[in-house]
């Protein structure tokens, strides 16, 4: 992923630093009305499928929770997808996030996704044709936010060659209080770890390509105030906490894979063909 000789909207600085550490943090790129609009749009899908509570739970630390077929059978489709925690203390649902295909199905999300910030970032990174593969709104519940161990996002959206980047927006403040991002700098030069796939009985595997295990300290936290953009490199190993604090922390993430590198038939998010693939046009 070589950066761009002709740069639309980041500097040569802020190349370099993402070149370097395999992260951006990019403060005040959407709106605060933006940010409320898709939160609206997030709480309105949520109330029009309240018979889907409960369906399924996702878990980054029980694989067996995420390999049902309500999982597998999202990558084109909206779905929600609940905590494993319950706690008294708050009223809020338990939804963990909505996944997988806003950025297509839904005209809010998709015109988000599609703003011109995101594909000049694209561009001046050095993404040739990227097409918008994962979506997901992620809830950090108040009290009952479960953590995402550590991990690269390579491993759930694998390519040949590597080309995994995810956006990241913060639709809420992310405080290291309730949840926000801890990302390894320089980490993304790491070998790839794990990958996460479908296996021959129907579910899904987590098979190992490296025996070592991703470095366990050094990871530095990346608050990010409402609207901000952080920039992820499909193998830099990140990861959250729980959320214990009474504040939530909502994020927006769509990932994005080169249209010309090979997306197995194995990976776990698949779509069927009446929902193609599109860029940021």
């Amino acid at each position: 992923m070589a950066p761009s000789s002709s740069l639309r909207f980041l500097s040569p600085a802020q190349v370099n630093f993402f070149q370097e550490n395999g992260f951006l943090v990019l403060e005040k790129l959407i709106s605060a009305e933006a940010c409320d609009r898709l939160s609206r749009r997030a709480a309105e899908l949520i109330a029009q499928k309240k018979d889907e509570f409960d369906k399924a739970v996702f878990s980054t630390r029980d694989q067996e929770k995420t390999s049902n077929d309500w999982f597998l059978e999202s990558g084109d489709k909206i779905r929600l997808f609940m905590e494993e925690e319950k706690n008294p203390n708050t009223t809020r649902h338990r939804v963990n996030k909505i996944g997988h295909a806003m950025h297509d199905l839904d005209p809010e999300f998709a015109a988000f996704s599609r703003q011109a910030p995101l594909a000049d970032i694209a561009h001046d990174i050095g993404l040739q044709d990227p097409v918008l593969m994962q979506s997901m709104y992620i809830f950090k519940q108040p009290f009952i936010g479960g953590e995402v161990r550590v991990h690269q996002d390579s491993t759930f959206l694998f390519t040949e060659p590597l080309s995994c980047v995810g956006f990241w927006i913060a639709i809420q403040d992310a405080t290291v209080e309730n949840g926000c991002l801890f990302a390894l700098p320089g980490g993304q030069k790491e070998p790839l770890r794990e990958r996460f796939q479908r296996d021959e009985k129907g579910g899904t595997a987590l098979v190992k390509l490296e025996a070592s295990p991703l470095p366990e300290t050094g990871y530095v936290p990346l608050e990010a105030p409402r609207g901000t953009l952080v920039l992820l490199h499909g193998n830099l190993p990140h990861f959250s906490e729980a959320n214990r604090s009474g504040v939530p922390r909502e994020a927006y993430a769509v990932h994005v894979v080169e249209r010309s590198a090979d997306y197995p038939a194995s990976n776990w998010l698949q779509r069927g063909n009446e929902l193609a693939l599109r860029g940021f046009a």
